[in-house]
């Protein structure tokens, strides 16, 4: 069977899912999304990821009607409208809409697509992965934007160098985040992350967090230098699509042998909650 999507008011199969050249979207890449998935076909956080797609819309003066209510009404819709897919994977845009003077934003568009889970290979989970780093700063990292030419071009040279990621440097030297995940390092049995002021705030990133609290493990947000990277005993990186995901390789710096202790016991619990959800 064929995807179904929403694009403004009207459900329509993959196929014949089209929007107006005129879209600032498409020719200024004026817009904001936001990303998910299901499990047990339940939405995951559903109500935090809308919260984040508005507040990345509010961050780059995107004016919209759009409410979480009727947000969340709108994705369940059309996720229902998928049910030949056992799990499925949420991505919500909205767009500045169409502009014929290709620069001024009108009525803003919305659109819900439905696409199949596409699961990372297990042996990554198992053996850990590789990242190569990049000195680059986004421009306003708390908003998820449209822009990502640098991230697209970073990741096909991560995947030429057989690494998952691209770990983003600030010009301080401060680690970041990776292009779409955040980044996590421990140091002593101690789990740190950078702040979020200065990166996209995950999700999966704040219950990564609660888990860490919740189980006594020390978690201890602050910035993080690269420097500090012969330090690190262990790395992992988490994100809605690659859940919690151990690395031990960093360029050409190896971390660990294989996933730490630590990593292995969040990635557990991480799927106890997915489990149960």
């Amino acid at each position: 069977m064929e995807n179904i999507f929403y694009i403004d008011g009207k459900f329509v199969k993959e196929k014949e899912a089209k929007i107006p050249v005129y879209d600032l979207g498409l020719i200024r890449g004026y817009g904001v999304f936001d990303f998910l998935r299901t499990y047990n076909r339940k939405p995951f956080y559903l109500k935090e990821h809308l919260k984040r797609l508005l507040k990345s819309a509010q961050l780059i003066g995107l004016r919209h009607n759009f409410r979480i209510k009727d947000l969340e009404k709108l994705v369940i819709l059309t996720l229902n409208k998928n049910k030949h897919l056992k799990e499925a994977n949420i991505r919500i845009i909205i767009t500045g809409g169409d502009s014929k003077d290709f620069i001024t934003p009108s009525k803003p568009r919305l659109i819900i697509m439905i696409t199949p889970v596409k699961n990372i290979d297990k042996k990554i989970y198992l053996n850990g992965a590789k990242l190569i780093t990049k000195i680059y700063e986004r421009v306003d990292p708390n908003a998820k934007t449209l822009i990502y030419t640098d991230a697209v071009k970073f990741l096909q040279e991560a995947k030429r160098k057989g690494a998952i990621e691209v770990l983003l440097i600030g010009k301080n030297k401060e680690i970041l985040e990776c292009t779409t995940s955040n980044f996590f390092a421990v140091i002593d049995k101690n789990v740190i992350t950078p702040p979020k002021d200065k990166i996209l705030e995950g999700i999966t990133r704040k219950i990564v967090i609660n888990l860490c609290k919740k189980f006594n493990i020390p978690i201890i947000e602050r910035k993080i230098l690269i420097d500090e990277m012969k330090k690190f005993n262990e790395v992992f990186i988490t994100a809605s699509n690659k859940e919690i995901l151990p690395i031990i390789k960093i360029d050409d710096t190896k971390i660990s042998n294989e996933p730490g202790e630590i990593t292995k016991f969040l990635m557990e619990k991480y799927k106890e909650i997915t489990k149960d959800y």
